[in-house]
């Protein structure tokens, strides 16, 4: 690579790309640590990028109508730092640059978009940035449409290494943002040819710009150093109808003498090879320092953007004042007032009709008064619409031809769905939720944890969460997926026992500022069993009395879901022989976790013995049975402990063992 013949070509971009490079350098020799390469390689588009093309104002991070950047290959952090200091942003002077990957840094060893206003996204896990941005760009495909240009007019940026193109989950977000026209997403795809263990074709030898174009992208490749061809490529990409991918190929850790080898791919820390490449790179100042010259041009880059902000401003105060309102309240996240008014009118009507349905059509049931008052609600299911019932009959669907559609045919992409519901929500301005059955949140689980790691409110509809799904058998039956979404931390995991259950989470869920909750719901019918009505939210303390003990209280009985149903039959076998039993109903371990320890006394009070019975594993339930002043003498579970089997609902709860009758004889046991 002829440095010298990059610099003299284009010498005022060449400064300004080579303070990303050399910033990276410093920064991570200092930590010891981190990823150089990568920024290194990308200087010159993210250079183009910030300062010819990106909407931006770094005086104002989070504007509504400024252009999103995505850096999918979150390892090359620094480049998004970097970029941040240069520009102006506030919250990243020299001291944050200096702290790389320290603790209490904002710039931690991969972008964390709770961390700072300017990072849209979090990034680490390779692939995940790119699925994100499909929902990022589906979101303002949706706001433009609902509300306009004025208001709601702008792209979305992504830069993704190869180890983004490789992870399965790109093809899912790929195919979703060909088949869905999304052309004001642009991606570049870093192309250079190298990876943690050695040069690609070790590993792959896929044709992705190919790739790319039979998913419905508009492609281009180019030399990811010349600054023209950069500027070129992304106006090219501007004028397509299509979703754009730009092929930059780049030598990483251009300049110094681990260029195009997997050393340059981590930290380079040695004075040595950093005293060459800044020499290579004609660069003198000391580390941490960029020439005033150099500085002032990109902070003028950063306040390029405020013209266009002041315009929209202006344009936004033409908006009607209810428009206004609207806008501001949904990009603040915030529910609308009439939410509680509906869902506690939906409660009354249940518990005086006193429905037997499964909670997943509770959860239709729910949505059909919630999703006309919440305009901001956007739901989906990848390709089991009539099985979970997340689809009410005001919403249209999302389409080419239909931008206002607030419902999403995902396909079968769970993961792929669950990623672009996080860019939604990161966006702002959406609500999300989409269905899948509960079995899969294995395939959604990668981007479920990163909804709880970033804090974002999205709802996820799993339904035939049990062996209650019956004949599909053990491949479709959930088991240990309770347990495993209830170890995430920052997750809200539902198991509602009825409508009224169900509606009170959905109220919860969609009031949530920065967790993300899990609706686990029921194939099978289950009955009412929130028989008066109150208007107070039960679910949302977590765990409440359902039916209390009748005489001297010697046993509780603690159950989710369905299988109230079961303790409440063996409460009333219990009661007939004179042995006195609470029924706790526990549709929320973490909100009643949440609770002050005298609520949680008063649900469940010492003495008496406990049983829990759910149709899971017990992984977990020792808390609520031996803790919170209960004995493990005393404490019995009736559930899974094994995978489920083939066979009608009704046959596998009496060959589990998961019946009024065992529960009943349970208690009677430990007495």
């Amino acid at each position: 690579m002829d440095i010298a013949a990059l610099r003299n070509a284009h010498p005022e971009h060449w400064d300004m790309a080579t303070a990303i490079r050399v910033l990276t350098l410093d920064a991570v020799a200092a930590a010891n640590s981190g990823h150089s390469g990568m920024p290194m390689g990308m200087a010159d588009v993210a250079t183009v990028l910030f300062t010819r093309h990106m909407k931006y104002d770094a005086a104002a991070p989070n504007w509504i109508d400024r252009d999103r950047f995505i850096l999918s290959a979150g390892h090359g952090s620094m480049l998004l730092y970097s970029l941040l200091h240069l520009t102006g942003y506030e919250q990243f002077p020299i001291e944050e640059v200096k702290n790389f990957r320290q603790l209490h840094a904002r710039t931690a060893g991969h972008p964390e978009n709770f961390l700072a206003h300017a990072i849209e996204t979090t990034t680490g896990p390779l692939g995940q940035g790119l699925a994100n941005s499909v929902g990022f760009a589906m979101a303002e495909e949706i706001l433009r449409a609902r509300y306009g240009k004025r208001v709601f007019d702008h792209y979305t940026y992504v830069i993704a290494g190869d180890g983004c193109l490789m992870e399965g989950v790109s093809q899912e977000a790929i195919s979703l943002a060909g088949r869905h026209e999304l052309s004001k997403l642009i991606v570049f795809w870093d192309n250079n040819g190298i990876t943690i263990d050695g040069k690609v074709d070790l590993a792959d030898r896929t044709d992705q710009v190919a790739r790319f174009k039979a998913s419905g992208w508009h492609v281009q490749e180019i030399d990811g150093h010349d600054p023209e061809a950069i500027h070129e490529a992304i106006e090219l990409a501007k004028a397509s109808l299509q979703p754009s991918m730009i092929a930059c190929k780049t030598h990483i850790a251009i300049g110094s003498s681990a260029q195009d080898t997997a050393k340059g791919h981590g930290a380079l820390t040695d004075p040595k090879l950093i005293e060459d490449t800044k020499a290579a790179y004609g660069w003198t100042a000391p580390a941490f320092e960029i020439p005033g010259e150099i500085k002032s041009k990109w902070e003028e880059a950063g306040r390029r953007g405020a013209e266009a902000r002041f315009a929209w401003e202006e344009r936004f105060t033409s908006v009607s004042e209810r428009r206004q309102a609207e806008i501001n309240r949904i990009m603040a996240g915030e529910a609308p007032k009439k939410l509680s008014a509906v869902v506690r009118a939906l409660k009354k009507q249940v518990s005086e009709s006193e429905p037997k349905v499964a909670t997943r059509k509770s959860s239709e049931m729910a949505l059909e008064v919630i999703n006309p008052v919440l305009v901001e609600t956007v739901g989906g299911s990848a390709d089991l619409t009539g099985s979970n019932n997340t689809k009410t009959g005001d919403l249209g669907v999302f389409d080419t031809d239909n931008r206002q559609g607030r419902f999403v045919h995902w396909g079968i992409r769970e993961h792929g769905m669950a990623a672009a519901m996080n860019g939604m929500a990161l966006h702002g301005g959406i609500r999300p939720y989409s269905g899948t059955f509960m079995c899969f949140t294995d395939y959604a689980r990668p981007a479920m944890r990163l909804s709880a790691l970033m804090k974002q409110p999205v709802v996820y509809v799993m339904t035939h969460d049990s062996i209650g799904l019956g004949e599909d058998g053990p491949t479709h039956q959930p088991v240990e997926h309770l347990a495993m979404l209830r170890a995430t931390p920052n997750m809200l995991v539902f198991r509602p026992a009825d409508t009224v259950e169900t509606a009170e989470a959905w109220e919860i869920a969609l009031t949530q500022a920065d967790t993300p909750s899990v609706l686990s719901l029921t194939r099978q019918n289950v009955p009412t069993v929130r028989k008066t009505h109150k208007v107070k939210n039960m679910v949302a303390q977590g765990a409440y009395v359902l039916a209390e003990a009748e005489g001297k209280r010697q046993a509780i009985l603690l159950a989710t879901g369905s299988e109230v149903e079961i303790a409440l039959a063996a409460r009333d076998a219990l009661q007939a022989e004179g042995i006195g039993t609470r029924v706790v109903s526990m549709p929320c371990w973490e909100l009643f976790e949440a609770q002050d320890e005298a609520l949680r006394k008063r649900v469940l009070p010492g003495g008496a013995v406990r049983v829990a019975v759910e149709a899971g594993v017990r992984l977990g339930w020792d808390r609520w049975l031996c803790g919170e002043r209960g004995r493990e003498a005393k404490a019995g579970f009736v559930g899974m402990d094994s995978f489920g089997a083939s066979a009608p609902a009704e046959v596998l709860y009496e060959h589990f063992g998961i019946t009024a009758e065992a529960v009943a004889d349970k208690i009677k046991s430990l007495l």
